[in-house]
């Protein structure tokens, strides 16, 4: 239950409401469930894994996206990660007063700003990312082996259709 209601009283309450609409409900179905799982899946991730090193979920994309593609300019953080160039700007003076990452000019192109994790940063990913990967084979369990390239490959088109 992610909330007041579970899932099938929700969805219930959502066909007596706007059964006579109509409406495609197994695509409505899919986007609003697509939704609540993302923010239970983030909830448990900074309950179960981040919280212990004192990060927030979008604290730890941007260290995950720096760690992946360092160095790497703040716009580019900020457009992977999905969130405002305000937030990066606040997370990143926090990790670098934490030292796990860095920012400097670019030499070639003193306007853009590159982001580089710290030793200390390196060494905090490589401990925590295996944790949170057995969190997302917990979360992942109820669902096949054999299953889960299809559910990424699903979650990869609805990503993409958006983009488009």
């Amino acid at each position: 239950m992610a909330g007041h209601h579970t899932l099938t009283e929700t969805e219930s309450a959502v066909a007596a409401r706007l059964g006579d609409l109509q409406l495609d409900f197994e695509s409505m179905a899919v986007v609003s469930n697509l939704f609540r799982a993302a923010g239970a899946v983030r909830n448990h991730l900074e309950r179960t894994v981040l919280q212990k090193s004192d990060l927030t979920w979008t604290a730890f994309v941007v260290m995950w996206v720096v760690w992946i593609w360092e160095p790497i300019e703040t716009r580019d953080i900020a457009t992977e990660g999905g969130f405002s160039k305000a937030t990066l700007s606040g997370v990143l003076t926090t990790l670098e007063g934490r030292d796990l990452v860095t920012r400097e000019r670019d030499k070639k192109d003193g306007r853009l700003v590159l982001v580089r994790l710290t030793a200390k940063g390196r060494r905090l990913m490589r401990t925590l990312f295996p944790e949170f990967n057995e969190q997302e084979k917990n979360i992942t369990q109820h669902i096949k082996q054999t299953d889960k390239a299809k559910a990424a490959q699903f979650l990869r088109d609805i990503t993409r259709a958006t983009e488009s």
